[in-house]
């Protein structure tokens, strides 16, 4: 597309900057611009339909929107407008949170976006991730959490070190973007000792040592997890494993459920990213565990240990007649199940 081949560079450069996703800055500059065919693009270079707001002093135009004759502001350049749009999400205080998500987490940033009042179209995450989706927005994303965006780098001692996709398959919304990795071209047979190394041949491979490059640096690997990477149950109730940051609306959406029930499901207040690493279920809990008690560790809490077995936390807090915030002690047996209590024999009559 010649509208993604004349900007993605800006986009990369800008999630460098700013921390705004290539994948996103791209989808919303062809949404919002028309693929820079809008009369706001062509006569204001305004690619993203950002409105004047009371901060903005520069020029100013007039159209209509979502009201008539509104005010949106005026750019000397597509490349100013592209810089304003990074400062504006970074800079104000409804998109904060959005800066916590994964850097390549496209479903959070195009749902939050419509949560933080960036637009009123009750489908824009929908167009937003469908222009990711088939102009394969994600490998600008990946592009700019490497050190260079050139397919081709030299290097000083003249090789070229290449760039090149390990996958063609196609992505959908809920897969990674490809990461590329790079491959060095193999050196000369000739040039390799053999069995002994002369002083010469010692300073040759120190020379080599010293003109090796830093090649594109590896997206952070993820944590080892305890649990498996794809849903499970735990006492009949299918849940996930979350690690921190990760957009909870995005969790929702994926396993398609709403998002209050997600929060009820897990006893959660509401927030917008997950804080810690943690199981989350996608169904009601079982008000009784798959066993008679829990033996508590070191740390634990009764939520953690609603989240560990699979059990309601109303029912813990029933069965053990505690009161949430209380600490719990390493050993302390916490019963998964109502305690029963030993029937009583009716007496037995006395003869007269």
């Amino acid at each position: 597309m010649a509208y993604v081949n004349k900007y993605k560079d800006l986009a990369i450069e800008e999630m460098r900057r700013t921390g705004v996703p290539a994948s996103i800055t791209l989808a919303q500059g062809i949404l919002e611009s028309q693929s820079g065919e809008s009369d706001l693009a062509k006569g204001s270079n305004n690619h993203f339909g950002i409105k004047c707001k009371t901060e903005w002093t520069g020029p100013k135009t007039y159209h209509d929107d979502d009201e008539k004759k509104e005010c949106f502001r005026v750019y000397a350049s597509a490349e100013e407008s592209y810089r304003d749009h990074s400062n504006f999400l970074r800079s104000r205080d409804p998109y904060q949170f959005l800066f916590k998500l994964d850097k390549t987490d496209d479903i959070g940033w195009a749902y939050g976006l419509k949560k933080a009042g960036y637009a009123t179209e009750k489908d824009y995450p929908y167009r937003l991730l469908n222009l990711i989706n088939d102009y394969e927005l994600h490998q600008y994303s990946s592009i700019a959490l490497q050190k260079n965006t050139n397919p081709t780098t030299t290097v000083d001692n003249g090789k070229k070190y290449k760039v090149i996709n390990q996958s063609n398959s196609e992505i959908d919304f809920v897969k990674a973007p490809i990461v590329e990795t790079p491959i060095i071209e193999k050196a000369p047979v000739k040039d390799i000792p053999t069995t002994t190394t002369t002083e010469t041949e010692k300073e040759d491979t120190v020379e080599v040592e010293k003109t090796t490059v830093s090649i594109p640096e590896i997206v952070e690997t993820k944590k080892t997890s305890p649990y498996p990477a794809a849903a499970f149950t735990i006492n009949h109730a299918k849940v996930i494993y979350a690690t921190a940051g990760t957009s909870l609306l995005s969790i929702a959406n994926k396993y398609g459920i709403s998002l209050s029930k997600l929060f009820s499901f897990n006893e959660l207040k509401e927030m917008d990213i997950l804080e810690d690493d943690q199981l989350l279920f996608l169904e009601t809990k079982l008000k009784k565990g798959a066993t008679d008690f829990h033996v508590a560790e070191n740390n634990e809490t009764l939520a953690s240990i609603s989240q560990t077995e699979g059990i309601r936390l109303e029912s813990l807090l029933e069965y053990n007649q505690l009161k949430k915030e209380r600490p719990l002690t390493k050993g302390e047996k916490i019963l998964l199940r109502a305690p029963t209590t030993p029937s009583k024999k009716p007496a037995k009559e006395t003869k007269k």
